[in-house]
């Protein structure tokens, strides 16, 4: 029985080790020494290391249910592509906290609130908000990907070079999560509701963590610093009304992450980042399909 919208989908998992480039990293490391850059890409590197982790947990869970000999593969596709992801932003965060960064604190805040997560709600819940989340991650890497002006704003090459090979993955394995969420029977209504709250959560508690941060770093408080960089956040690609409505396109009753078709896009990166004179080459120790 088919479980996938898409059995040809690939999902490999390639080990990188992206530490030696980010050992370099300077604390003003967004293009220009964008104050709120910095700080929007510190924090939302904060979660992932157990924001992934928690990916893998719930649909881990459900592995045993899947039947479909290719979405067991992709499964294990996806646990490997997460786990990698993990771990390297983990090491940029030990980077950004050398430079004075709570990404540490994040990380550690983040962790408790997923452990109580997922002892108070459902396993298949837990799946509901992987697949949810997987949508926002998926949304922000066809931006990523797509845009040059949002590539340009991560400034450090070794800092592109992370979010951009991050980017491909997650549109690699989009529909994973989605995929097995149905295929265990989860339910319209609670993918709806999942994604309502937390579309409300993740604005609010990825501000709240911005604000933190900003408020720690004494460059916030030379005088026109933050209101400049405020003005170029306003009008960065981040903040288009296209972004929030391909975010909310998620509650469309028929919706599957596979509607919008990134399948040339992923194959021109793939190329650009590992073909024969990939950009991220270096950066890669093994790769298994």
């Amino acid at each position: 029985m088919t479980q996938t919208r898409n059995p040809d989908r690939k999902v490999p998992t390639r080990r990188m080790s992206f530490e030696e480039s980010l050992r370099d990293v300077p604390k003003d490391f967004a293009a220009g020494g964008d104050l709120i850059g910095c700080h929007l890409t510190s924090s939302l590197s904060a979660v992932f290391p157990d924001g992934e982790d928690f990916f893998v947990r719930s649909v881990r869970h459900f592995r045993d249910q899947i039947v479909d000999p290719e979405l067991k593969r992709q499964v294990a596709g996806f646990i490997g592509q997460e786990a990698v992801h993990g771990r390297e932003h983990r090491v940029f965060n030990d980077r950004l906290d050398e430079l004075g960064y709570p990404t540490k604190r994040f990380e550690r805040l983040t962790k408790r609130g997923l452990a109580i997560r997922e002892r108070i709600l459902s396993p298949k819940s837990n799946l509901a908000a992987t697949a949810a989340l997987e949508h926002f991650t998926a949304t922000l890497a066809e931006l990523v990907l797509t845009s040059e002006e949002t590539r340009r704003l991560f400034g450090h090459q070794a800092v592109k070079d992370l979010f951009v090979w991050h980017a491909l993955e997650e549109s690699e394995h989009k529909a994973v999560a989605f995929d097995v969420y149905k295929a265990v029977g989860g339910g319209e209504r609670m993918r709806v509701m999942t994604m309502n709250v937390l579309r409300f959560a993740f604005v609010v508690g990825m501000t709240a963590q911005v604000i933190v941060s900003l408020l720690g770093d004494r460059a916030t408080y030379r005088r026109g610093n933050l209101l400049r960089s405020w003005r170029t956040f306003r009008h960065s690609p981040i903040m288009s009304q296209e972004l929030w409505h391909q975010l909310r396109d998620y509650n469309r009753p028929d919706f599957h992450p596979e509607d919008r078709d990134t399948t040339q896009l992923v194959e021109q990166w793939r190329s650009v980042l590992f073909g024969e004179h990939g950009t991220l080459n270096d950066k890669l120790a093994t790769s298994a399909a």
